[in-house]
This record gives C-alpha cells, structure tokens and sequence, in this order.
C-alpha cells in the first residue's frame, strides 16, 4: 500500500512536470530562445521558484520519518504538486499564446528525453540505495531503527527522487533549449541559405531595410503604402524582424513579379543588424530613431547606435543611399560619416522636411519641402506632430524612387494607423480608446500624451509603464508619470509592483491622488475606466501593454 502511495506521488509529479515545462517553454520563447535572456528573467521572477525550491528540500524528510508522518507528508507534497500543476495548466488566455514551432518541438522532445533520463536515473539510484540498506540491516542487527522499517523508507526513494523532476522543471527547460542548439543552428542556417537562394535568383529586386529603437514598424507599413501607388512590393508582415522572422518572409512570400522588399531590421544586442543585412542584403536603408530602448541586453546607448547605424554601414558599402531621421540628436551627429545619407525631419537642414503643422483629433496636416526646393501639401488621418517624421521619412524614400510628390498626396490620405500604435478605436457611447499598446518607449510615451491632449473631454491613461530600459527604467518611468500628470484627468496604473516609479512621478508633480487608481490587471484596470462617472466624453489612451513575461 505505502509503496502504491510513493507510485501515485511521483504519477502526480509528471503530471505537475508537464504543465509546469509548457509554462517555462511559453517564457522561454517569449524571451526570444535566448538562454543568458531567459536566465534573467528567471532571476527577476524568482518568487515563482521558492515553492518548487522548498518542496524539493522537504520530500527528503520522507526518508526519516516513520510511516505515519510519511504518509501524511506525502500526502501533503502531493497536494502541494497538484496545485503547481493548477497554477500551470494550459488553457489560459496569454496576449500571445505558445506557439508551438518545429523549434518548440524539437525542444519539448529533448526535455522529455531529460526527464525519461532523469527518472530512471532515479530509480537506480534509489534501488542501488535499497540493496545497500538491506545489506546493512542483515550485517548490523543492533541498528536502532526496526529494519523493517528502514527497508521500506528506503524502497520509497526511487519514487521521491523521481518526483522531484518537477523542482528541477525550470532548470531543465533552459538546458533542453542549449543541448538544442548545434542543432537549432545548422537547421537555421540551411532555411537563411535557401533564403539567400532566392533572393539571388531575384536580381532586378530592389531592397530597402529599415530599423530604429521605435518607429520602425509603422515606417514600413507607411513606406509599402508610398510604393504600393507604382511598385509591386513585399514587406516583411507585422514585426517580422529577426533572422528568422525576414527568412520565413523570403520563403514564403517573395514572387519574381515584386520590385522592392521591405525589410524591417529588429536587434537586441550588438551586431544583430549586421547579421539581418548579411541575410537581407539591402540595397538602401531607413533609420527612423536611436533611443534607451532594450538597454538590458545592449548595454549602453552608444551599443544602440553602433548597432543600428550598422545598416548605414552595409548600404555605404553597396553604393545605396541611408535615409536619417535627421531630428534625433544622436543620430544627426553620426549623419557626417555618410556622404550618402539623406536626411529628414522637421528642422532646419534637412534635405526633406515638414512644416506648417496642423494637428488636430481629425488628422494632420503639413508641407514637404525637398532637396530641390519643391513644395506639396500633405494631409494624413493619423494623430499627432511626430507622425508627420515617420510618413516623412516614407515620402522621402518614395520621392527618391522617381515618384513625385504630387502622386504620394492620394497615397499618405489612404494611410492607415497601424495596429496598437496611437490607433484611433471609438467603441460608440463615451468612450473611444487610442491604442498605443505596443512596446512604448520615452519618445513614443511623449508623442502619445501629446496626442491625447489634443481631445476636449475626459483625458484617462492606463499604463503598466515602460521596460527593458535596464538602469534607467526606473528614472524614466518616474519622468513619465509627471508628464502624464500634466496631460490627464484620470490615471489608471496597472500592476503594483511595477508602476511605483510612475506613481511616485506622479505624486511629485503635485497631482490630485484621488484621480489615481492602481490595478492589479488590464481587465481590473479597464472595468474601473467603465465605472469611472464623467458628463464629458472618455478618451481612454492605452499606453504599453506588458507581454505575458512581465
């Protein structure tokens, strides 16, 4: 019977196993397979590691109790094992759900070879400890414990040590990922190859790349709707901007019939653009901002521009033109070392710029000036003045392919806000929403307060604040709440924890407290602007949306 117990302890450990390994796969991949990555964040949410910690110490007193107090703790640990598996079960509703890519599989079949080793390592071991209590016992019969007893603690360790495969989950999640990796390699560089095989049999295909710490995806959509008024053209879909993100596209999407790909360039590290152009092989590029944006894994704001500016790199030595955001002081001072840059902006010594700015919550309205002298009067549905840089930035491309700024008029109308970024959303009643949801930044965070401003009614922001600003994350976000404090009625900070910088920015600039509410959750956060009473109408901006691991 005591041993049919220890059986369904460790059947119930599996089973815990299982969905505990699904959770740290779905984090794994969200931290971009990146083991150093994952590792921090394993140590930023150590918390969710204590239980798990402490229950792999505690099964070990099985082995010294005697059998009643054995079965209750045992009892105990199952229960304690049920409930991780609870915590863990698959079936929750995440922002963006585990995907289970070839990649996954392959990984998720290497943790179950580890746990299959790690089992049966265990029962040997266990069996091996048995012989050896048994031997002892029949050799020292003055022992004080009843051998008996001794005999039958020790026929339970094979199945203690083989539970205990669900503490070890989040160790052997991440090792699964690194034994994987040769493998993982090899088989992307056969597809970044076959992508480069492609692109070759493509010779008349034009190729622009565009990166930047913020911006980069709305450039894209704004640039493919320019050249879509002449050009055949490819973009790289939603923020498809990894090595493998832009190798899928290649394989999947490119015909012979497109004329220009573009190309969105992400990075995280140092370096990683280099590799995106290796792959890409642009023609031509677009640097939209340089900013404190993924300092964690940078290091340093000169590793930012060193790394984006490495596409400024690749198109200088191709011959192509590198076009600048020309307003972003970090890049204007690096523009002198390339003769074939194009700038853009709205300040004075810009080869192309905007002026004569009319903002309102309807659109915007501006002129272009370009490097000849030539004027033309644009008008946009999207909000706010520091849209007018990026959608400059795609007139000045398109101008520079031969179209004229006479036919991009009817284009930049057409224009759409793209998904999530200061996307207009009116739910009818009194309330409209401007998603801002993705990814925020200092820049971004500026723009869109100044976007909210420009609405007569009640101004409510709810936010979870900024990450991934390494040392000054803290500093930043507290800038942000007293920015926010001058530009809204009503906050709604989401997550305790995390906001604290914000709030105290906040209280700092003097804000009435009482418009103040801290959420534990979206939902929580989005039921109290329902319930919030106002005759005006709601204009709710949604800055940042935190993914699932944070």
């Amino acid at each position: 019977m005591n041993i049919v117990l220890f059986v369904v302890y460790a059947v119930i450990a599996l089973g815990a196993t299982v969905f505990l390994g699904l959770r740290e796969f779905h984090m794994l991949q969200l931290n971009g397979y990146k083991t150093p990555e994952h590792s921090r964040w394993m140590k930023k949410n150590a918390k969710r590691y204590i239980l798990p910690a402490v229950l792999f110490v505690v099964q070990f007193a099985l082995l010294f109790l005697h059998s009643g107090a054995a079965v209750a703790l045992i009892i105990v640990l199952s229960l304690f094992n049920i409930m991780i598996g609870l915590l863990n079960k698959p079936g929750k509703k995440f922002k963006k759900p585990l995907v289970y890519t070839a990649r996954m599989k392959r990984m998720m079949v290497t943790f179950c070879i580890l746990v299959a080793v790690y089992y049966v390592i265990a029962v040997l071991k266990g069996e091996t400890t048995v012989y050896i209590c048994r031997i002892w016992n029949e050799a020292h019969t003055e022992f004080t414990y009843d051998s008996m007893e001794k005999r039958w603690f020790a026929n339970g360790l094979p199945y203690i040590l083989a539970g205990s495969a669900l503490y070890v989950t989040p160790l052997l999640v991440p090792l699964s990922n690194l034994i994987n990796k040769p493998v993982e390699k090899a088989v992307q560089n056969w597809y970044i190859n076959d992508a480069k095989r492609i692109l070759s049999e493509c010779p008349t295909l034009h190729k622009v790349g565009i990166t930047g710490s913020y911006g980069k995806t709305s450039m894209k959509f704004y640039l493919d709707e320019l050249l879509n008024s002449q050009y055949n053209t490819l973009k790289t879909p939603e923020s498809f901007n990894t090595p493998m993100g832009v190798t899928i596209t290649i394989r999947r999407d490119l015909k012979p019939t497109h004329e220009y790909f573009i190309c969105e360039m992400g990075a995280r590290r140092v370096h990683e653009i280099k590799e995106l152009c290796g792959i890409a092989d642009p023609h031509d590029g677009i640097i939209t901002s340089v900013g404190p944006q993924h300092l964690e894994t940078f290091g340093s704001i000169d590793n930012v521009l060193n790394t984006k500016f490495e596409l400024a790199d690749h198109v200088k030595a191709k011959g192509g033109k590198i076009y600048l955001n020309g307003d972003n002081e970090l890049i204007r001072k690096k523009a002198p070392e390339y003769p074939n840059a194009v700038l853009y902006g709205l300040n004075e010594g810009n080869h192309y710029r905007a002026t004569d700015i009319s903002v309102s919550d309807r659109g915007t309205e501006f002129t272009v000036t370009a490097p000849d002298g030539e004027t033309q009067r644009f008008s946009m549905k999207l909000l706010g003045e520091h849209n007018v840089q990026n959608v400059l930035g795609a007139i000045a491309y398109a101008h520079g392919t031969g179209i004229s700024l006479d036919k991009l008029t009817l284009p930049v109308k057409r224009i759409a806000a793209v998904p999530h970024r200061l996307q207009l959303l009116d739910k009818g009643g009194n309330m409209t929403f401007i998603d801002d949801a993705y990814n925020s930044n200092p820049s971004g965070c500026r723009a869109a307060l100044n976007v909210l401003g420009l609405f007569d009614a009640c101004r409510i922001l709810v936010t979870p604040g900024m990450v991934e600003l390494g040392a000054k994350q803290e500093e930043l976000n507290f800038e942000f709440g007293q920015e926010a404090a001058k530009a809204c009625d009503h906050i709604v900070l989401v997550g305790k924890a995390q906001t604290v910088p914000i709030y105290n920015g906040i209280k700092d600039a003097g804000y009435d407290m009482d418009n103040v509410f801290v959420a534990d959750s979206l939902g929580e956060a989005l039921d109290h602007v329902r319930a919030y009473q106002t005759d005006k109408k709601k204009i709710v901006l949604l800055e940042n949306d935190l993914p699932d691991n944070y």
